[in-house]
């Protein structure tokens, strides 16, 4: 945001960006995507200004008036409270930071280009509505104000296309899943500083289960589609146990010992398994038949896991096709699958989710989709769920 001009008044340029990507988000994003930045500057200079305000407004509010609960009402100390404030204000830089890991990530898997300040771009400016609603904590009674935040799912979806390169067909897909880990790390991190306050005699959390109660229902989001909640709470549950360590990643060498010695005509021909840093685990293997080649790989996506099961909450739905070939991808019995097949070629990949933990996927050359989605039906869902138990 280095080349911002100085608005009308001699107006902040942070102040003029806000403006600009809340009011005009279609013209705005353009202009960013070509801006020169770095992702130090744009925390600095952006995010650690405008993420401050929930935490500050969530202090004044405990001060000023207090928390109430089931006919309880209490206020806490001023030490406390800026505890609480301080805990919320790290965790939300500290989300910011892993959720544009997280869209650096994704955008290749959807058209887009890896790009890590162009992902720092995305989430740090599209999460302006949000930090901006969060003033409405301030005053008791206010604080379904908040909602009005929820239009930075919006400007996820005008930003993905001009400033990650995905195609604009696939940016509602790349929206959703970004959007369910958004919601995810929000939660998460409600449930991580509330317990760290609890532990420290603090006060909760303004985003915590016990204010805030089970979430239920659903939400219409332009350009993504409905979003269902409760999944999406669930979701975040099961991270929470995982962050936990009550889902410890299998071993990578038990998943290595599910995949078979040959697959119809097809000869195994190596292996390979890895630990992902304690977040995950995969082991893979390569299939060989004549011409053909295709590999067979089981992830066991742990924490992040949480976030496969609820595709079908984002409805989560995308296809195209040409004269060679197709691809789609839909929730299939409760499961997330990719098909994608090129006839030119005779190449293509399909995955399914299992269990909302494990992805099997086939990926390579073969006589037709068919033998793919025979190699991933050679790994049990049984027997993934007897490792994660």
């Amino acid at each position: 945001m280095t080349e911002i001009n100085t608005g009308p008044g001699g107006s902040s340029p942070l102040v003029e960006r806000a403006k600009a990507i809340l009011l005009k988000p279609k013209d705005e994003w353009p202009k960013i995507a070509a801006e020169a930045a770095t992702p130090r500057d744009l925390i600095v200079r952006y995010a650690v200004p405008l993420a401050a305000i929930g935490p500050v407004a969530s202090l004044l509010r405990g001060q000023l008036f207090g928390y109430g609960m089931f006919g309880i009402h209490w206020k806490p100390g001023l030490v406390q409270g800026l505890t609480g404030a301080i805990v919320q204000y790290v965790l939300g830089l500290v989300g910011i930071i892993v959720l544009a890991l997280i869209a650096d990530w994704l955008a290749p898997k959807f058209g887009g280009t890896a790009n890590r300040t162009a992902a720092f771009k995305l989430v740090v400016y599209g999460s302006t509505a949000a930090w901006l609603a969060a003033i409405f904590q301030l005053v008791p009674g206010l604080g379904i104000l908040g909602l009005a935040g929820l239009y930075s799912l919006y400007l996820y979806y005008c930003g993905a296309a001009p400033v990650m390169k995905v195609p604009q067909d696939k940016a509602a897909s790349y929206t959703a899943v970004t959007v369910v880990c958004a919601i995810v790390l929000y939660m998460v991190v409600g449930a991580v500083s509330g317990r760290f306050l609890g532990m420290t005699g603090g006060s909760p959390s303004p985003y915590s289960a016990a204010e805030s109660g089970a979430v239920s229902g659903s939400l219409a989001v332009p350009g993504v589609g409905s979003v269902d909640l409760g999944k999406a709470q669930q979701a975040a549950n099961d991270m929470a146990a995982a962050t936990n360590n009550q889902k410890p990643a299998v071993d990578p060498a038990r998943l290595q010992a599910l995949l078979p010695a040959a697959i119809g005509s097809y000869q195994r021909d190596s292996l390979e398994a890895n630990a992902l840093g304690g977040i995950g685990s995969e082991a893979e293997g390569r299939y060989t038949s004549g011409d053909n080649s295709f590999r067979l790989k089981i992830t066991d996506m742990s924490a992040m896991g949480a976030l496969a099961g609820i595709g079908a909450a984002m409805g989560v739905q995308h296809s195209q096709q040409d004269a060679n070939g197709y691809e789609k991808t839909g929730t299939v019995n409760g499961a997330i699958q990719t098909e994608k097949w090129r006839n030119d070629s005779n190449s293509g990949k399909f995955s399914t989710v299992v269990g909302n933990r494990f992805m099997v996927e086939a990926s390579g050359s073969a006589a037709s989709i068919d033998e793919l989605k025979a190699a991933v039906a050679q790994i049990s869902p049984a027997a993934l769920a007897a490792l994660a138990n």
